[in-house]
């Protein structure tokens, strides 16, 4: 049962993730700075990362901040983080995919099954890794209905595609 769990996790994992890298290659440098509700393009983008990151980490206390969380922020204080530029935040997508895919391969039956090591997520770690895969997917469904009211090519469906399992 842990095989298939981490399989489906992982697939799925990197279907979100590949949602959000088509968002952010599909955004026009004039919209990056463009606000969707409270936050922009990039802020989103950067923010939802960030929280892969963190959430993709043992526990809160073994999270260390990168050289480039200088210059996006840190989203765990009470201010908006600036973010990143496009590229860079391409940059830092894959840097999620590789922490995700090692820390799935780490994960055992043990691990998940304990807290979610989040002091603020009152759940456990299998629901933690679901938990993080949603918050992708509803960041990427903001910036893809942002994306489409707005820029005429990505109304088609060729552009922002639907992806059911694994990273394309």
């Amino acid at each position: 049962m842990l095989d298939i769990y981490k399989q489906s996790v992982l697939g799925q994992f990197e279907a979100a993730l590949a949602m959000l890298k088509q968002c952010v290659e599909s955004c026009p440098s004039t919209l990056w700075e463009s606000k969707v509700a409270e936050l922009t393009v990039r802020q989103i983008a950067y923010h939802t990362l960030f929280f892969v990151d963190l959430y993709l980490t043992e526990n809160e206390r073994a999270f260390t901040l990168r050289e480039l969380h200088h210059i996006g922020g840190d989203e765990r204080e009470p201010v908006n983080c600036p973010g990143l530029g496009k590229d860079a935040t391409l940059d830092y997508l894959a840097i999620c995919l590789e922490k995700l895919h090692t820390t799935m391969s780490s994960e055992s039956e043990e691990s998940l099954r304990g807290p979610s090591g989040f002091s603020w997520c009152k759940f456990g770690r299998a629901e933690l890794q679901i938990y993080n895969l949603r918050h992708v997917q509803h960041h990427a469904g903001q910036l893809s209905s942002h994306l489409r009211r707005l820029v005429p090519e990505c109304r088609d469906r060729s552009e922002l595609r639907w992806i059911s399992t694994g990273y394309h």
